[in-house]
């Protein structure tokens, strides 16, 4: 039985997203530096697939996932995200624990492991 979440439209999660880092002094061009990263989508891209309501399992079906999103380690919700089976579900976990450690204060460096957008 596939995960609800896998169905939820990106659009609707993204705004949380934007409220959590704004409470904790971040920005949303932040998060979607973060988000083209892991995914690959520009800014375009990224608006494209919220606009038209793309579920999760959508959206990361037609991302190019950035190779050193491996490098992506540590518990969200409990679970740490390395062990997580399901592919689609560790690649959404992926972006809650970037979005997690933006809103932690790390710098942007360390968030893209080392790397740039």
């Amino acid at each position: 039985m596939p995960h609800r979440i896998f169905a939820m439209p990106v659009a609707r999660v993204y705004p949380l997203y934007v409220e959590k880092l704004e409470r904790k002094g971040r920005t949303k061009p932040e998060l979607d530096e973060v988000i083209e990263w892991l995914t690959g989508f520009d800014e375009v891209a990224l608006r494209r697939h919220l606009d038209v309501g793309t579920s999760f399992e959508d959206f990361f079906a037609d991302a190019d996932l950035n190779p050193n999103a491996s490098l992506i380690t540590g518990v969200i919700c409990g679970i740490r995200v390395e062990e997580i089976e399901d592919p689609l579900m560790q690649k959404i976990r992926y972006l809650d624990k970037l979005v997690d450690e933006l809103a932690r204060g790390k710098a942007m460096t360390e968030v893209l492991r080392g790397t740039g957008a």
